[in-house]
Formats: structure tokens, C-alpha cells, sequence
């Protein structure tokens, strides 16, 4: 689980992808460095580019980050090669901006009011789009919460969802962005040498999974106060602070522009860049959002994927060039253009070891059949039986789980590498379906409902889901990591009841399509979540920021009972 931490410490990233576009010389375009003011008095920086003869008032390609660093300009001189204004604002605070910085806290308004800026401008034809990865694609999502007249349409790929996503996920705190607000709100523009220093990220964890200190002191042991942890440490809950970010609810029922997604299957921050899609379908079943996504992370899929990721070799026809849909796109919602050859349905997505692509209408049209599995007590190879039969009884497996100590961690979940030669049997249960009589595809996300009886009043839940595949190695398919008191509304915590039996339901995991081998087998490992990379919730029922390992008591009993299952979306 190391590598954990060297991956995922990246966190964000910008769009970078430039490959090999033609990019405007110094003789072709007008570069113009510009101070925007908002209506509260703030100051955004802006990076203007335009092509020199290109009079005519002309549609605007608009990227807003908090990433301000030499590849800017870059990214602005592409948009003015392929026909428009090509902009990119960075959040306040950032760039020449005198103001504090303050991620994800202003994009509603100050995203707004560059794009007023913009349709004022003489070179501007009133025709605004927004694209980008990541950061940049949530500050297109925060726009769209009070949508402007001027914004006809964005492309976000790999979208964050403050609160969601990071830093935190389905209420779990994560270690794995911890350095990110040095790395961002440290100077005007990016401190790298601070980010970029996985020995100290990886060497404060450690230390303080093995302290047994309150999360919420997790700084004290890397000796540098981080104070938007501690601000974000006091909204456990996806409350109000959270949703004034983003669109919430009924205000995605107010997004009338097209969209168009790039997701990833083994992109880290997958459930926020899906969450946008399927809340936007909820409350607007009419919306005109598409949806490309494919064997790619979270870096992947900012540049159209790569041959290998984590040791698994990408179908050759899953990798394509992000830059060109992008500008595909824009040209055929902006300049009447024609539609991207790609997109031949709303949802279009890479199935896995089929080398193709298909296209289909919505998320459920993905698959045309769900299997059900329940997870049982009887033995089977090995493991326990992973069972397409209802159990008739109502036995129950019993796990204990020591969460005061420290030699073990618990939760091996994270997809790297993709495809593993062997699992630890002792990290978990492990439960085995019967061979598959036939090939099959999974295409969607993998769903369940556990049932369980503890001795405490929480606790972090893991459920991984792989291909056991015929040749004896294990694919991960899918994971879901999350606090069992959110389970059922992540904006309020509803404790357990020791010694009653819970209901547990679990949705947001990872989405995936993949070809499932004749002969295979489906592997389900359920675990707690106890190691260095994020909170440890000893199920005292306080703030888990606020535990410690004082707080652990005697071991956590559960008891799993033969009713819980999974469903597994599949197209036959």
C-alpha cells in the first residue's frame, strides 16, 4: 500500500496534454496579461491569447485554475491556434493577484465574473466554453451553480467535488492529498519542492498511524501547521459548506448547456466526475450531457490514456488524444461544427480485454442484466462462497479487528498494480463465486447491502471486487471505501447500535467495463479500513478526527450475516 501515497500524491493536476498541436509563435499572437476585478473587490489574474489577423469577434475557450505555472500559456496559445480567445484565470490569490488564496471557496462568483469580463471585450462574440482536468474541471462545475447566459457549454475531465472526492471520501478523510494546500496556497504560483517530497508525506504518515495521536493533530507530526486541513476537519458531514461549492440538488435541474465528460476507470477521483453526470440526469432527465470513459487514471485521461497502466495492458484502441475531442467538441457546441466521431451516443465508454467501444443512451443502458451474489459462511476454495443462492439461513461470519494495533494494516484496496499475481488471504474476507460458464461484460458500477452487527458505534468499511481470472491472477475490477454512519446520507451522521443488526447500504464505487473470461471467477474481499493513508475510526461515536488509539477499547466485533450482497451490472 505504499505506493499509495507516491501516486496519489500528485492529486491534481491541471490539463497538459499538448502532443503534437501546432502551437501559434510569438509573431502570430497577442499575449496580454490581465487584472480582473468581482463584485466583491477580489483580483483574478488572466492569460489572454489571441491570433494576430483574426479580427472578427470570435467564441472564447476558457480554462480557470489554481495551478499557475508556465503551462498556462501554453494551454492559452493552443485554444488561439484552433480558432478561439484563448484564456486562462487563476483563482484569487494566484498569478499577480494580491488577494488570499482560498481554494474552491470563490469559483462560483469569481468564474462568473471573468466570463462577464470576457463578454464585454471587443474580440469577444459572446460565446463562452470551459475545459479542463481535475481542479479545472470543478471550477467549470462550480460556474454552472449560478449558470451564466455567456457559458454555452463545458468539458471537464476528472472532476473534484470538494467533500466528495477529496478531501475526503464518502466521509472518510484521506491522507492521500495532505501536501496539496502547501503545494497550492504556499505562493503565487505552485511550490514544487514542497508537493513533490513523497519521503516526508510518506515518513508523516507512518509516524502517525503508528503514534495513535487524533487525526485532527495529524500536522503536529509533520511540524508544519496545515490550517486547511483543520478548516475542512470541521465539515465531516457533506454539509452546507461543502454544497456551496458545486451544483447540489434541484440546482442541476438549472443546467441547460451541453456537457461533455472524460472519465477513467482507475481515475482516483472517479465517483466526484461521475456524481456531476448522474445528479445532473436526475434532476434534468433531458440533459444534453455526454459521458467518454475508458481504461485510464486520473493523469490518463487528461491526456487520452497510456499503452501500460499499473502493469495492465491498455486495449490499443481506448487511447485517444483528449486535446482533439476537446477542441472537437467546442468547435461543434461554438462554431457549428461537426459532432465528435466519438460520441455516438450520450454515454461512450472503452470495454476492457473486447477492444471496442460502445455507445448507449444512459448509465442503466449500459447492461442488460444485474448478478446478484450473497455473501456466505461456507467454505469454497480456499475462501468463503461468494453465492448466486439467497441463503435459506441466517448465519453470520465474525471478524475481530484489534484497532490499537499496530502491526498490521488492513484494506489492501488500491488498484496498483491492476492485475496482481497473489493476495494476502489474512487482510480481509474473502469470498469466491463459482467459474463463469461463459464470457460476460461488466459495465457499470458494482452495488451491495451488508449486514452486520458490531459492538461499537462505526466503523470504515472496505469492499474490493476483482476477476479472478482463469490463469490464476487477480484483476481489480472496482473498490468502495466508506464510514458505515454515512451510509445512508452522507450529510448526516447516523451512529450504529451496538448488538443490533444494521443495514448498510454502499453505491458510490467505481464505475467499469471489462470483459469477464469464461472460466473466471468473481472475488469479494470486505474488510475495516485501519492503516496509514487515512482516518482510523475506533467507533466511539466523537468526531473520528478527535480518536485516538486510547479510544480503540477492546476489539471490534462484527458479525456479517448471509444476506448481505452484491450486484453486479453486466451486459451477456
Amino acid at each position: 500500500m505504499d505506493k499509495v501515497v507516491v501516486l496519489l500524491l500528485s492529486g491534481i493536476i491541471m490539463f497538459t496534454h499538448v502532443g503534437a498541436q501546432q502551437l501559434l509563435s510569438p509573431s502570430e499572437c497577442r499575449i496580454d496579461s490581465v487584472a480582473i476585478h468581482t463584485n466583491d473587490g477580489a483580483h483574478i489574474s488572466a492569460i489572454v491569447v489571441r491570433e494576430k489577423g483574426r479580427y472578427p469577434p470570435l467564441p472564447t475557450a476558457l480554462t480557470f485554475t489554481i495551478y499557475a505555472d508556465g503551462k498556462s500559456l501554453t494551454r492559452a496559445k493552443m485554444a488561439a491556434a484552433h480558432g478561439y480567445v484563448g484564456i486562462v484565470a487563476f483563482s484569487r490569490g494566484k498569478g499577480w493577484s494580491p488577494d488570499s488564496i482560498a481554494p474552491y471557496e470563490h469559483e462560483v462568483q469569481d468564474v462568473n465574473s471573468v466570463i462577464d469580463w470576457i463578454i464585454q471585450q471587443p474580440w469577444s462574440n459572446g460565446k463562452v466554453g470551459m475545459y479542463g482536468g481535475s481542479y479545472d474541471g470543478f471550477s467549470q462545475w462550480a460556474a454552472t451553480k449560478k449558470l451564466h447566459p455567456a457559458l454555452k457549454t463545458i468539458v471537464p475531465y476528472v472532476a473534484a467535488i470538494p467533500g466528495i472526492g477529496l478531501p475526503m471520501e464518502n466521509n472518510i478523510f484521506l491522507n492521500a492529498n495532505y501536501g496539496w494546500a502547501f503545494y497550492t496556497t504556499n505562493n503565487r504560483t505552485l511550490d514544487n519542492n514542497v508537493y513533490n517530497d513523497p519521503i516526508r508525506w510518506r515518513t508523516m504518515q507512518q509516524q502517525w498511524f503508528h503514534s495513535g495521536v487524533a487525526y485532527r493533530k495529524i500536522d503536529s507530526i509533520d511540524g508544519v501547521s496545515n490550517p486547511w486541513l483543520q478548516r475542512w476537519l470541521r465539515h465531516p458531514d457533506y454539509d452546507a459548506y461543502w454544497q456551496s461549492m458545486v451544483p447540489y440538488g434541484q440546482e442541476f435541474a438549472n443546467i441547460s448547456i451541453p456537457v461533455l465528460t472524460i472519465e477513467g476507470y482507475y481515475d482516483d477521483g472517479q465517483i466526484s466526475g461521475l456524481r456531476y453526470l448522474q445528479e445532473h440526469y436526475k434532476y434534468n432527465p433531458h440533459a444534453q450531457h455526454y459521458l467518454v470513459i475508458g481504461p485510464y487514471d486520473h493523469f490518463g485521461a487528461q491526456r487520452g490514456g497510456t499503452p501500460q497502466l499499473r502493469g495492465y495492458t491498455v486495449d490499443s484502441t481506448a487511447l485517444i488524444n483528449t486535446s482533439q475531442l476537446t477542441f472537437e467538441w467546442l468547435d461543434y457546441i461554438l462554431q457549428n461544427g461537426k459532432k465528435p466521431a466519438l460520441l455516438k451516443d450520450k454515454i461512450n465508454f472503452e470495454v476492457m480485454g473486447a477492444n471496442e467501444w460502445r455507445h448507449v443512451s444512459s448509465i442503466e443502458k449500459m447492461n442488460n442484466d444485474t448478478l446478484t451474489f450473497y455473501l456466505c459462511g461456507k467454505p469454497s476454495q480456499g475462501a468463503y462462497t461468494l453465492s448466486a443462492k439467497h441463503p435459506t439461513d441466517t448465519s453470520y461470519l465474525l471478524q475481530s479487528i484489534d484497532l490499537a494495533d499496530r502491526n498490521t494494516w488492513l484494506n489492501d484496496y488500491y488498484p496498483n498494480p491492476i492485475i496482481r499475481d497473489s493476495l494476502d488471504t489474512t487482510n480481509g474476507l474473502f469470498f469466491l463465486s463459482e467459474p463463469l460458464e461463459k464470457a460476460i461484460d461488466m459495465n457499470g458500477c458494482f452495488t451491495g447491502e451488508l449486514l452486520a452487527c458490531i459492538n461499537k458505534r462505526d466503523m470504515d468499511i472496505g469492499v474490493v471486487l476483482y476477476e479472478l481470472m482463469a490463469d490464476g491472477r487477480y484483476f481489480n475490477l472496482s473498490y468502495f471505501l466508506g464510514r458505515a454512519s454515512y451510509a445512508k446520507d452522507m450529510t448526516q451522521r447516523h451512529l450504529l447500535q451496538p448488538g443490533k443488526l444494521e443495514t448498510i447500504p454502499f453505491s458510490r464505487t467505481r464505475m467499469v467495463s471489462k470483459r469477464l473470461e469464461k472460466g473466471s471467477r468473481l472475488l469479494v474481499v470486505l474488510n475495516i479500513n485501519k492503516n496509514p493513508f487515512a482516518q482510523i475510526n475506533y467507533g466511539t461515536g466523537k468526531d473520528v478526527s478527535d480518536e485516538t488509539i486510547h479510544d480503540a477499547g477492546g476489539p471490534l466485533q462484527i458479525k456479517w450475516y448471509s444476506g448481505s450482497y452484491i450486484k453486479v451490472p453486466v451486459w451477456r
